[in-house]
């Protein structure tokens, strides 16, 4: 039996055509916390990258892997707890459990990417949902961002524990994120959206002591 598109399953292109406003999930904490500026003395700088594609795979290893390499030439990570960067540094893909991949993309490649990759999985078992409508990615950098991140999640954050290439779904304050470190000087948090506005407020409030500053 085929598993192609056409065969097994109905997608479209979320992507209004119309003219809709478009905001980020920090826009009404921006207005309501206020975003205060970087400065010389700050430890800590949070800047929010919005819109990017995000989407969950499912399956199994060997396959998925062959996929990627096919249509993004990037492969799965090799270990748990493990994320792959492309050259680009704007693709990246992470191991979130035993069958379960979180494949990230510059917005708006997603909706092609996933009808790519369902043509090259063919009568594969698999699942691929995008999720980007409900998650954005909050970047940390600075010389205090893994203390401010010692303040904020559970899991170990020392560079001995948590090196470049790792990433984790752990606690942080009162929800969860996933936390991932694709650089020696940048954290990334991948937040879901209707926790967005909380996980800002309390960066905010816990970075003080470093001065933290917001881009946008």
């Amino acid at each position: 039996m085929s598993n192609t598109v056409d065969d097994k399953i109905k997608t479209f292109d979320t992507r209004t055509t119309s003219r809709v406003p478009v905001e980020s999930p920090l826009t009404y904490s921006y207005r309501r916390s206020g975003a205060p500026a970087p400065g010389k003395g700050s430890g800590a700088v949070l800047r929010e990258r919005p819109f990017l594609g995000h989407l969950v795979l499912r399956g199994g290893a060997i396959v998925l892997d062959e996929a990627l390499r096919a249509v993004l030439d990037i492969s799965l990570p090799g270990e748990p707890q493990a994320l792959v960067v492309d050259a680009s540094g704007e693709r990246s893909v992470q191991w979130i459990s035993p069958d379960e991949w979180l494949l990230i993309v510059p917005g708006g490649e997603e909706f092609e990417l996933e009808n790519r990759l369902r043509g090259a999985l063919g009568d594969a078992h698999f699942a691929i949902t995008n999720v980007g409508g409900g998650q954005t990615v909050i970047d940390l950098e600075g010389d205090a961002a893994s203390e401010l991140l010692m303040k904020s999640v559970v899991y170990d954050v020392h560079p001995h524990h948590f090196p470049v290439g790792k990433g984790v779904t752990t606690v942080f304050a009162k929800t969860s994120v996933i936390l991932r470190r694709p650089t020696e000087t940048r954290w990334e948090l991948v937040v879901r959206r209707s926790f967005a506005d909380y996980i800002y407020r309390w960066l905010l409030d816990a970075g003080e002591e470093y001065a933290i500053g917001v881009e946008r």
